[in-house]
């Protein structure tokens, strides 16, 4: 099939390149000129494992294109792909300047019947909308899709081409054969294809985020009260998970949840209730949760060090909101590097992917309070203390006897629960994590256990 994908962020590059992967020729727009040089250079802007030597491959087969011109990438194609950002607004909801930008370039362009695909997640109404404003361009014959997308950054290329389950919202009977041929080849294992209206379909994509963000939330919870009780958030998690009807995915206890789409999809599914009249009391207290996690692991620190962090020097290992990946939008690094700095500490921080993405956002504080160091060990240097915010497998087995000796007081703060509290107790190293107790009696409070009080400080 001949297929154009609109937008070469993070969605549009990996859905364009496993589209072409499966043989369909395949191009990829994009008005910034910048992007689409170095893409056509083999330099690709995001880091996610494998992309790089699949586009590079499907590149030289010239099975994917990468262009600038919208024009020509719309007429020679039969399904046009929108996979545009969708950011923000102040008020929680979705911009969809850009998918309509997308969607009046489609209609001026438009020379033959086009299957258009939302790709991009979208508010409930937008395919009518997209609808609309074509139909202002144009009298040709289209139909537009809903089909959003359930990447999880660092095993996007597996989930596009394995999925659980793809989702077409569609009522054009043309256009529902045209988008079942085209997932075909992902779904012989025998998941399922499920077609449905494109209300719904924009529903789900939002659904599934609120739905996995409020079990980290929920865990993230308990966790709190774990520390206030003495009980361990590991046996705890355990001990639910081992349910079938609960599971063990998404409920390993953090800093809270970031990236591009739970804490985006999160307050968009909450404004458009608001917009319809509705309150959705639990969603709203999955986000009150999850802005208030991002604090626990700090008020620890705090409180370790008699609330005087000023011209204390902290290694940070971890940068990017999960591993496996160079995202570090809404990631609680972000708000540990700030909430450190901002009372007189430094910070020397490193990440195997994201140290350039913690360049560009801390632009005028690196070289001042925030040093990004290359290898794990060299963040250590001089510093008072180690803080682990991202999970990658690089961090997960150091060398803690070179720890404790780098270390001007050999103290871990885990946000990630990475460690085994009684190993690092023996090595006499004070280690803090979160929902566990340590066996050296403390867990950041001076009396050995987080009590109420700073619980109720850090939700302020």
């Amino acid at each position: 099939m001949k297929i154009t994908v609109i937008g070469t962020g993070y969605v549009g590059l990996v859905a364009g390149t496993c589209f072409a992967d499966t043989g369909n020729e395949v191009v990829c727009a994009d008005l910034d000129e910048k992007k689409i040089t170095s893409l056509n250079q083999g330099t690709i802007p995001i880091y996610e494992p494998g992309l790089s030597d699949m586009v590079k491959r499907n590149v030289k087969e010239e099975r994917l294109l990468f262009t600038t011109d919208i024009k020509d990438a719309i007429e020679r194609s039969e399904i046009i792909f929108i996979a545009v950002g969708t950011p923000s607004d102040e008020d929680g909801s979705a911009d969809l300047k850009y998918v309509l930008a997308v969607a009046r370039d489609i209609g001026t362009y438009m020379n033959g019947y086009k299957v258009v695909v939302d790709k991009s997640t979208v508010p409930i109404g937008t395919a009518e909308k997209v609808e609309t404003e074509i139909k202002k361009h144009t009298d040709r014959k289209f139909a537009v899709v809903s089909n959003p997308e359930f990447l999880k950054e660092g095993a996007a290329l597996d989930d596009f081409l394995r999925p659980d389950r793809v989702v077409i919202g569609a009522e054009d009977e043309q256009a529902i054969k045209i988008m079942c041929s085209l997932y075909q080849p992902f779904v012989r294992s025998g998941k399922p294809i499920l077609v449905m209206d494109r209300r719904s379909a924009e529903l789900t994509k939002y659904a599934a985020n609120a739905l996995l963000a409020t079990k980290i939330s929920f865990i993230n919870d308990v966790a709190n009260l774990c520390d206030v009780v003495g009980a361990d958030i590991e046996m705890v998690r355990k001990g639910i998970g081992s349910d079938s009807r609960i599971g063990p995915r998404f409920i390993y206890p953090g800093t809270g949840y970031g990236g591009s789409c739970f804490p985006k999809d999160v307050q968009a599914i909450i404004k458009t209730a608001q917009d319809h009249g509705y309150n959705l009391d639990i969603i709203r207290s999955v986000e009150n949760v999850n802005r208030r996690k991002k604090t626990i692991l700090l008020n620890k620190i705090l409180t370790y060090f008699d609330n005087t962090i000023n011209g204390k020097t902290f290694a940070m290992w971890g940068l990017a909101f999960k591993p496996q990946t160079d995202d570090m939008r809404e990631a609680p690094a972000i708000d540990m590097i700030r909430g450190l700095t901002d009372k007189g500490a430094k910070v020397q921080a490193h990440d195997p992917e994201a140290l350039n993405e913690a360049a560009r956002i801390f632009e005028k504080q690196v070289g001042r309070d925030l040093f990004l160091h290359e290898r794990r060990y060299d963040s250590l240097e001089g510093a008072d203390a180690l803080i682990v915010m991202t999970e990658w497998n690089a961090f997960r087995e150091p060398d803690f006897h070179l720890i404790k000796e780098m270390l001007h007081r050999p103290a871990i703060f885990d946000g990630r629960n990475l460690y085994n509290p009684k190993r690092l107790h023996d090595m006499n190293i004070d280690y803090f994590s979160i929902g566990r107790p340590s066996p050296n009696g403390l867990n950041g409070h001076s009396n050995g256990r987080i009590t109420e009080k700073v619980i109720e400080k850090s939700v302020a």
